[in-house]
């Protein structure tokens, strides 16, 4: 068997308040044209604890992930060889966002990883995909052995400025509202045998597409905003890149998307009335039915960078993927970014 790498262990933190998308819509100036929760599919979501003394930050998230992974690793802090950092909010300190020094760096140090190579990757909701992707490469090309993706996101300030600015019935920070607070880690290593394996990985950017989502100052307020356009986000031309390109990628392997034979699909949770869409186009295009869909976005909301791997650890919890497994990824994020994780699970555990 080539060298590849596997999920060897996965943790997660969630805050435990919990807002619903009524009490959101309730405080809008102006209610939306439509059904919020309907298209989104989000009923609630979990917001990072604001509390004097009790406060929840992005690195908070990250850590208490980071330690929930660790609790079930074979490794220890001090036996990985990097750590990379993956969120789009990197807040400490409570109300501070640092871009020096590198957000991985802070957290080796609070977890004990003495030896590990650090460094922050950001790409936007593709963040702990790509942090996957990098450390899978470096595993299989022989620079590491073991190393850990995290992300820790405090990103509901975006809805909270949403909120206070929206006054419209349509607006482009409606898809703000739809974002909810997480942390979640994984530690990779060498794969041993087929049953637990990252097949392939491959991610790209269609630039074309980049301008539909971005995150930004308010132009209204000193708020962070993010501004989607989702009626152009939400077609054909956009959903065609993942696709076109895994049906090029498996084609030049001699195989099929019906010959992958997977088991679950995992979408980024980017709205509920979207991911049925998006896999009638995959049906069209690879002649092929789709796998079942999992997903937590009724109650954890968007949850950006960990939004995959968020479903996975929900997932494996209540025993809803069995041993064997083989599960696709699909990213959706601002640049845009598209691509596709092929995965089998069978120690993975929580």
């Amino acid at each position: 068997m080539s060298q590849h790498s596997r999920f060897e262990s996965i943790g997660a933190y969630l805050p435990s308040n919990s807002v619903s998308t009524e009490e959101l819509i309730s405080r809008l100036q102006a209610p939306p044209a439509f059904d919020l929760e309907k298209i989104t599919g989000v009923r609630e979501r979990r917001v990072r604890d604001t509390r004097p003394g009790h406060e929840e930050d992005s690195f908070t998230l990250a850590i208490n992930a980071a330690r929930d992974c660790l609790s079930r690793s074979r490794y220890a802090p001090a036996e990985l060889d990097v750590i990379i950092s993956c969120s789009i909010t990197r807040s400490n300190d409570v109300t501070k966002m640092y871009m020096e020094p590198a957000f991985a760096s802070t957290i080796a140090k609070e977890l004990g990883a003495t030896r590990a190579i650090t460094f922050d990757v950001s790409n936007a909701c593709a963040g702990m995909l790509t942090g996957t992707y990098l450390l899978d490469r470096m595993i299989r090309a022989g620079i590491v052995r073991t190393g850990m993706v995290v992300s820790g996101e405090a990103i509901t300030p975006i809805a909270d400025t949403a909120v206070n600015e929206i006054s419209a019935k349509y607006d482009l920070q409606f898809a703000s509202l739809s974002v909810g607070d997480s942390g979640c880690a994984v530690v990779l290593d060498q794969a041993v045998d087929s049953a637990d394996m990252i097949h392939y990985v491959e991610l790209f950017t269609a630039s074309e597409h980049s301008g539909l989502c971005l995150g930004m100052p308010s132009d209204k307020s000193s708020g962070v905003a993010l501004y989607t356009d989702n009626r152009k986000m939400h077609n054909e031309a956009r959903f065609l890149l993942w696709p076109d390109a895994q049906g090029a990628f498996l084609a030049d392997r001699g195989s099929s998307f019906a010959d992958e034979r997977f088991d679950y699909l995992i979408h980024h949770q980017f709205g509920a009335a979207a991911v049925p869409f998006i896999n009638a186009v995959a049906e069209r295009e690879f002649g092929a039915p789709m796998p079942p869909d999992l997903n937590v976005i009724e109650k954890y909301g968007n949850t950006s960078t960990t939004s995959h791997f968020i479903v996975l650890h929900d997932q494996l919890s209540q025993d809803r993927i069995e041993a064997g497994a083989k599960v696709l990824m699909v990213p959706a994020a601002s640049g845009v970014v598209a691509g596709y994780l092929s995965t089998t699970i069978s120690s993975l555990k929580v």
